[in-house]
């Protein structure tokens, strides 16, 4: 596992918010598994991101459900199989 700087990335455990940060084209830097009962997804950090993490959080997003569901079913095969 590499270790990263914790101000360059930004963490979640949530699966909806790491699906649309992957939506919108953020890729996964690493899952950190260490805690068997939670996962977290970390995300390389950049002006856009806090937006996009804010606006998941006011309901302000819009996606497309087929592709949403379909990076979503992504992650958790990466997350379970890899």
């Amino acid at each position: 596992m590499k270790y990263l700087k914790t101000t360059e990335f930004f963490e979640t455990s949530d699966l909806a918010l790491a699906s649309v940060l992957y939506y919108f084209g953020y890729q996964i830097e690493t899952i950190n598994k260490q805690n068997l009962n939670k996962s977290i997804f970390i995300f390389s950090r950049d002006a856009k991101i806090d937006q996009i993490i804010e606006s998941f959080w006011k309901h302000e997003l819009s996606v497309e459900p087929a592709q949403f569901f379909a990076l979503t079913k992504e992650i958790k095969s990466r997350l379970y199989n890899g």
